[in-house]
């Protein structure tokens, strides 16, 4: 028998979640499905994350405002998304989220996992 639809409304949204200064994290589908997880990231103009992977968890993010980017690849590559935009990023992948503009900026991911991996570095150890 299938488990049953779930729903978690916008005032259920978790924010125990692991935080940065500046960027607000909401849990929304965390610890329910033993395949997929989902929160949203709001990051404040200015603001970045810190250098970080997330485990064997492949990651998607949909932009749903704003204009921020994703650093890899030792910080050499930028890759920006705008609203609409999706990026991919792959399992063990080092990245930072980055906000260098004047207005917040909104994120859905969505990581392959129960509950979201987020392993902060000291710094880029790959290249």
């Amino acid at each position: 028998m299938a488990a049953p639809v779930e729903v978690t409304r916008s005032t259920e949204l978790q924010t125990n979640t692991g935080q940065t200064e500046g960027m607000i994290r909401k849990g929304a589908i965390i610890d329910k499905s033993d395949s997929i997880s989902a929160s949203i990231m709001i990051a404040r103009p200015h603001t970045s994350s810190d250098i970080h992977h997330h485990g064997e968890q492949d990651t998607i993010v949909y932009c749903v405002r704003g204009r921020g980017a994703v650093l890899s690849e030792g910080g050499r590559k930028r890759q920006v998304l705008e609203k609409g935009d999706f990026a991919l990023i792959p399992a063990h992948a080092e990245h930072q989220e980055v906000n260098d503009g004047d207005e917040e900026v909104e994120w859905i991911i969505t990581r392959s996992g129960r509950v979201p991996i987020v392993e902060n570095l000291k710094g880029w150890t790959a290249s």
